[in-house]
């Protein structure tokens, strides 16, 4: 096992000397043409945080928000993910104002996240989690984010998996066609539930087929299988990648730590997402 210390300063040292490379590439291999510059394949790996990862600190409120973004700028970080769990009010006004004190800090949003499911057995129930997602979208249109975590929820008792990933597929090509209009992101997380096996991940990518559509890739929670284990699971989700959350040991499994790795396998894959340690 890695030693969280070493691991985030070898990811660290990877991602700049990665940067390096890619920019003397860059240099050799002149300028791009308008036509191909949305198409570069170099990486871009910008470190960010969850606020999940101040969970205990945030819940009981030794902790706000708003020391969420300044701990960010003291720890150097491009993004936060602002986890909707700890806003304290979804009124405009407050969401306006920490929007403007990342501004004024330099602090990106790379997203929000919202706790809601989508594997639901009753329809209507699953019209009120399209509801609620579509609120979590407007929510971060305010933050002035582009992306909005979600997650597809735990097998009901009772449920077919085939039938969860129905209700996920349906559910997420609604809210797509909604976040689209405002330019927003949908990453649903491969999380405890029916999204912890990557085939099933892709799956769902390639049903929604929406540009607007993507996995918020938690790199822990893959449940390996007698084909793939946990990072060849993380390999088959990274081209589908919109954030990326890294720790350093794996959750479920007994593949070891991830060390220099794991951070080639970001950088050599990723088109271009935020690191979030958590």
């Amino acid at each position: 096992m890695v030693n969280r210390r070493e691991f985030v300063k070898t990811v660290g040292l990877a991602a700049v000397a990665r940067a390096g490379m890619d920019a003397v590439g860059a240099q050799a291999a002149g300028t791009q043409s308008d036509a191909s510059a949305g198409k570069s394949q170099w990486a871009r790996l910008l470190p960010g945080c969850c606020a999940y990862s101040y969970n205990e600190a945030l819940r009981h409120g030794s902790m706000t928000m708003e020391d969420f973004i300044l701990k960010a700028v003291e720890l150097r970080l491009a993004g936060v993910d602002m986890t909707a769990y700890y806003l304290k009010s979804t009124d405009p006004e407050y969401l306006h104002n920490l929007r403007h004190l990342a501004y004024k800090h330099a602090v990106d949003f790379s997203g929000c996240a919202c706790g809601v499911s989508m594997v639901q057995v009753d329809a209507q129930k699953r019209a009120d989690s399209m509801k609620d997602i579509e609120k979590w979208v407007d929510v971060t249109d305010e933050l002035g984010a582009s992306h909005l975590r979600i997650f597809a929820g735990v097998l009901p008792e009772g449920a077919k998996i085939k039938d969860a990933v129905d209700w996920v597929v349906e559910a997420m090509k609604a809210a797509c066609d909604y976040s689209g209009q405002k330019g927003i992101t949908l990453g649903v997380e491969d999380h405890e539930g029916v999204t912890q096996n990557a085939d099933l991940c892709v799956e769902i990518m390639q049903r929604v087929n929406s540009p607007y559509a993507g996995i918020n890739l938690d790199i822990t929670n893959f449940i390996p299988t007698p084909t793939q284990d946990a990072y060849a699971q993380i390999a088959a989700c990274i081209p589908y990648a919109t954030n990326i959350h890294i720790r350093d040991h794996f959750l479920r499994s007994q593949c070891g730590g991830y060390g220099p790795r794991m951070a080639d396998l970001c950088a050599s894959r990723a088109p271009g997402v935020c690191v979030s340690g958590v």
